[in-house]
């Protein structure tokens, strides 16, 4: 193994990023170090890399390597490894969990009190190297192709908040309707229609998206510029709405229409993050139609992994359709303009350069 490694680094505040040699890290006590295959982008890198509010108050440390939708096969381990082994293919599982506040006892590691996230306050994965804990490497199973593998972990948000906490019945023979079709609306299409969804509605403004939304399955594509989604989702399920909704946009009026739209006793599954304070008419759409909110966010660890891994190596969801770009790492610039374009989906990344396809 040779000693450095190309790394896409954060080196200082500001637009950008930088391709440099770094040391390869070396695993510590349960930890694996991963040969990365291919890394996605994601909107959080999206706002490290033009370094906007939020990134300016979330990244306490420069510089640093960012990245954390990852998949690659594990070239070392450290001490105390004893469940995987140097071979094996592996995504991760990006939420570090303490494993000793009150919710990692009670089996919510995903919304744990003191959560790391790889990339973000670890070092990350847009590298040819990166150490991940052992416990967050997640075997691939078989018939999972490797570039999907680094899309894992943003399909499993989709899984996790249309499955929801109730495992997803549902969805079974009812109308669902999606809001916001980037690459996790677009995944939640079609985890929608692989568990039985009766309609599944895909709300989107984007004509490129709402293309790939088809693509993913959707019965009735519905542009919020042109029509109400409100009335188009009443008016095609005879006034009753969707039993389910998924609000994928964090758009404030999305996330109002997404209450309006949902039927009486329905499930909204939250997982887009509104900018700042969102108006409800919660006494009409929520309080007495009994409507259920629930707020997503990660993977559950790790229930969602093995419906994730399920859906996908089964061919039960295909997500080919919503990797729609793939660059070598070290076109990286040309990548992030991508990715930021509004008009790409799943933009994904290569260090050994694009395989062959």
């Amino acid at each position: 193994m040779p000693p450095t490694m190309r790394a896409l680094r954060k080196t200082r505040p500001g637009p950008g990023a930088e391709l440099v040699e770094v040391p390869v890290p070396t695993p510590g006590e349960g930890e694996v170090l991963v040969r990365v295959h291919a890394a996605s982008i994601c909107g959080t890198d999206l706002h490290i890399y033009a370094w906007n509010e939020w990134a300016e108050h979330r990244i306490s440390r420069l510089p640093m390597t960012f990245g954390h939708e990852v998949a690659g096969t594990v070239e070392a381990v450290g001490p105390e490894v004893h469940h995987i082994r140097p071979g094996a293919f592996v995504a991760a599982e990006t939420h570090i969990a303490c494993g000793h506040c009150a919710t990692c006892r009670t089996g919510r590691a995903h919304i744990c009190r003191n959560l790391r996230i790889l990339g973000v306050d670890t070092e990350g994965a847009f590298a040819e190297h990166v150490v991940i804990p052992a416990e967050n490497a997640w075997i691939v199973g078989e018939g999972i192709d490797p570039d999907v593998a680094s899309v894992m972990e943003p399909f499993g948000n989709a899984v996790h908040a249309a499955f929801g906490t109730e495992g997803g019945e549902d969805l079974l023979t009812n109308p669902v309707a999606v809001i916001g079709c980037g690459p996790i609306g677009l995944f939640a299409v079609g985890v929608a229609r692989a568990l039985g969804a009766w309609k599944v509605f895909a709300i989107e403004p984007v004509d490129e998206r709402r293309a790939l939304a088809a693509a993913m399955g959707a019965d009735l594509l519905v542009d919020p510029k042109v029509e109400d989604p409100v009335e188009v989702v009443l008016r095609e399920t005879g006034g009753v709405g969707a039993e389910v909704v998924l609000e994928m946009s964090g758009n404030p009026r999305a996330i109002d229409q997404g209450t309006r739209m949902l039927a009486r006793g329905g499930r909204m599954s939250l997982l887009g993050l509104p900018d700042g304070p969102v108006t409800l008419d919660l006494a009409d759409q929520v309080i007495f139609k009994e409507a259920r909110i629930l707020g997503i966010t990660g993977r559950e660890m790790f229930r969602t992994w093995q419906q994730t891994t399920t859906l996908l190596s089964t061919g039960r969801v295909d997500v080919s359709p919503v990797i729609t770009h793939r660059f070598a790492l070290a076109d990286f610039e040309e990548a992030f303009a991508t990715a930021g374009s509004g008009r790409a989906a799943k933009v994904i990344m290569f260090p050994g350069g694009v395989p062959q396809r």
